[in-house]
């Protein structure tokens, strides 16, 4: 016949463990405190709205205080809620990983609110002895027929537990620090962890200075709890600096999220200048479960490119791990990740299509953010094709079908492509630009960072269109204009010559090869380019790394073959010929700012020089 046998846990064994493992950081012990305590106060509440307390309770009255004494290295922790009998301390205290607040919501579901208890684990409290040698607590249950009690522990399996004499309604928790944790004594340090930890906890939290005065930590009802209904434009900036005190610039504006099922959140999302900064600063989103913080650390609840944003995410249905300083593993996860990403793709939606001129006033401050989940998030990259936004180097704004619809008839290769032509820097590329305006070509300006990896998901995800910037080629060649052709007046062999005349005169310094193309004669002698593919490459390898020069790059001098010079180059002697070659490659070379140091001041120098004896 078998036994029924248990696994048991010792205190000897726990004790350690606490102290050691449990919590990740030391300074959470003061967060799962003035939790306990909000749980104290919060059940008093509902049972007083239950009609199971015969006094009249007053709303203002509830309060939790943090005292520190240096003298005697001590910190309370001190609540006016609903204390406990010696009984409950035996249960709830001297039964390790047994959670009163569990039990409690267990017995009152049916009258409770959703989200209002904040303890689970049953493990809260013993996060006191990562930084104390001894614990005492204090408490006087609501029940009039009961003692006051009073309970104490040196962090080992013997404690002290006894019925003494009469306190006001309430638990007291003292905490002798140990020799390792008096930073906790000092009161900056205390103050700091209020703030973070428990700024939005649900009851009012007094920090008691030793002069006397009070300090009220903390909102009991921040913005993220309210109805958006009941909130206007000024609360919410308000609420944005009440986050970020230090931030100076208002946000761009915000999502209020809120959702009852599948799962319950709340929270609201701020937008950010972002602008062109690769740099990102991320871990603005903070994590919170029933008003306490948890952790800005929200990696699997919140796609990366979503980090960006500032905010508060708020729901009790988030799995987090004993200690509540991490998300664990679970399907909710995904669940929450994708609401929170459909609602940002869809203000971002809705913005264009009722707030359009807005939006594209906004629009550079959001781009890289928008460009950053497109090539991060599928889901988001098929949602933020509709309103992602190109400008034009005229100013004009499209979104993707609409300039594909504007280009589609006289902006094509000879592959039959739809070319969307862009420009990254207008006045680097400005000779390019003027060639492609001189034929009523559109130009797009795409200039981040991120440019490159967008494109490429765009042109796989639409095999009729192909984004080519403006100086990756002759402007004839990247669009196809069948109507012209131009046939070279040189022979094969003074092409070959031309090219053994050029090649000795280009800078040693950068990867050159040598093209002869038929162009018109209206054209320049020489044009420098990176090809579109080489190019690409050569960003993607050094996004997010330091480029330590030009070196690494590799140009095609294209030359005009049907242009003057190239018959006078032909015809000279050796001498005019390199003083030819050398003048026209400079001038190239300077427009495409390839030119420097010494060749640039030599350069400048002989063209004073020239200008002085005209």
């Amino acid at each position: 016949m078998e036994n029924d046998n248990k696994i048991r846990v010792t205190s000897d064994n726990i004790f350690p463990i606490i102290k050691r493992f449990l919590y990740s950081d030391q300074e959470v012990f003061l967060r799962e405190l003035v939790s306990n305590a909000t749980d104290a106060i919060l059940k008093l509440k509902t049972l007083a709205k239950l009609g199971k307390i015969n006094e009249d309770l007053c709303e203002d009255d509830f309060k939790i205080k943090i005292k520190i004494d240096q003298k005697k290295k001590t910190i309370h922790i001190i609540d006016n809620g609903i204390g406990m009998t010696k009984e409950e301390v035996e249960k709830y205290i001297n039964q390790i990983a047994f959670s009163g607040a569990e039990e409690f919501i267990q017995t009152y579901k049916k009258n409770l609110s959703s989200d209002s208890i904040i303890g689970h684990f049953g493990l809260g409290f013993y996060s006191s002895f990562m930084v104390a040698s001894q614990v005492m607590i204090f408490t006087q249950s609501y029940k009039k027929d009961s003692y006051s009690v009073f309970w104490s522990c040196e962090g080992s399996p013997k404690f002290s537990l006894k019925e003494t004499e009469k306190r006001e309604r309430g638990t007291e928790i003292i905490l002798f620090l140990n020799e390792e944790s008096k930073e906790f004594l000092e009161h900056d340090r205390i103050l700091k962890l209020l703030y973070k930890y428990c700024k939005f906890i649900p009851e009012k939290i007094y920090f008691f200075e030793e002069n006397g005065k009070d300090i009220l930590i903390n909102n009991t009802s921040p913005s993220w709890k309210k109805s958006p209904f009941h909130l206007k434009d000024k609360d919410y900036l308000n609420f944005y600096h009440e986050l970020y005190p230090e931030q100076v610039e208002d946000p761009l504006f915000w999502i209020h999220l809120n959702i009852d099922h599948p799962f319950r959140l709340t929270g609201i999302l701020y937008f950010p200048k972002i602008e062109y900064k690769l740099d990102f600063q991320k871990n603005g989103i903070r994590l919170y479960q029933n008003q306490v913080y948890i952790t800005d650390n929200l990696e699997k609840l919140v796609p990366d490119f979503l980090s960006l944003l500032k905010g508060v995410i708020d729901s009790p249905d988030i799995p987090l791990n004993v200690s509540r300083t991490h998300l664990q593993s679970d399907p909710s996860v995904m669940d929450i990740s994708k609401y929170i990403t459909r609602k940002v793709s869809d203000r971002l939606d809705s913005m264009l299509k009722k707030e359009r001129e807005i939006f594209q006033k906004k629009w550079k401050y959001i781009k890289i953010f928008v460009e950053y989940g497109m090539i991060s998030e599928e889901n988001f990259f098929e949602k933020a094709k509709k309103f992602f936004i190109y400008s034009t180097i005229k100013n004009f704004y499209f979104t993707f079908d609409e300039f594909k619809e504007k280009i589609k008839n006289f902006q094509k290769n000879k592959e039959g492509k739809i070319i969307f032509l862009y420009t990254s820097d207008k006045e680097k590329q400005y000779s390019y630009i003027r060639d492609a305006e001189n034929r009523s070509y559109e130009i797009l300006i795409l200039d981040s960072p991120l440019t490159v990896h967008l494109i490429q998901k765009l042109e796989f995800s639409h095999r009729d269109i192909s984004f080519v910037r403006v100086d990756s080629d002759h402007i004839d060649k990247l669009i196809d204009k069948k109507e012209e052709k131009y046939y070279s007046e040189l022979s094969e062999k003074e092409k070959e010559n031309l090219k053994n005349f050029l090649t000795p005169h280009l800078i040693k310094e950068y990867k050159f090869s040598v093209q002869l193309e038929n162009l018109s004669k209206k054209y320049f002698p020489f044009l420098i380019i990176i090809p579109e593919f080489v190019r690409r490459m050569k960003e993607i390898n050094f996004l997010g790394k330091e480029k330590k020069n030009d070196q690494e790059k590799f140009y095609k001098l294209i030359v005009n073959t049907n242009h003057i010079l190239m018959k006078k180059i032909l015809t000279s002697t050796e001498g005019e010929r390199k003083k030819l070659i050398q003048e026209a490659l400079n001038l190239t070379l300077l427009s495409k700012n390839l030119l420097k140091g010494k060749n640039l001041t030599l350069f400048i120098e002989k063209k004073l020089e020239d200008l002085i004896q005209n």
